[in-house]
């Protein structure tokens, strides 16, 4: 199976993203470093299209996205990347609300580990998720680009609905 991967400048920094087979199964930041070997560079259609959805999320112009995505992970981690996945544009959920939400109350650290290790985030939105108290805690592209998105998605919020 060939995986494909276009690497772009944003407002946020180089983004890579890579698909295979129809799926988006992997998301760059710019604090990760874009691997040259493995992958065809091509822009595909798929590809294309999550480039232009990221851009206009990154504008301030897109909510939600609608791209077929594939992570790698374990059941538990598809599990609560789904949950993520509910939560709603502009808003926050807490390690241990999303531990509760998937039935495992006590796990709001596997919960933060299966955070760490999302492969699509921004696509799936591990950003949204903060500490008990309210604070910003790990993000795989740091704390500032955290913060980053979610002032983004709450001076947006108004704009998008």
């Amino acid at each position: 199976m060939t995986s494909y991967l276009i690497a772009f400048d944003t407002a946020i920094g180089k983004i890579g993203i890579v698909g295979a087979n129809g799926l988006i199964s992997r998301l760059y930041l710019p604090a990760d470093s874009v691997p040259q070997d493995g992958y065809k560079l091509q822009e595909t259609d798929l590809l294309v299209r999550a480039a232009v959805q990221l851009q206009e999320y990154l504008a301030g112009e897109r909510a939600t996205f609608d791209l077929p995505l594939s992570p790698a992970g374990t059941d538990f981690m598809h599990v609560v990347w789904d949950a993520l996945c509910t939560i709603p544009y502009a808003e926050t959920r807490t390690y241990g609300e999303i531990a509760k939400a998937v039935g495992s109350p006590q796990a709001a650290r596997a919960v933060g580990l299966a955070n760490h290790n999302n492969p699509i985030p921004i696509f799936i939105p591990c950003h949204r998720v903060i500490g008990a108290r309210g604070k910003l805690v790990g993000y795989r592209g740091g704390l500032a680009l955290k913060a980053y998105l979610l002032q983004l998605e709450r001076r947006s919020i108004s704009l998008i609905k």
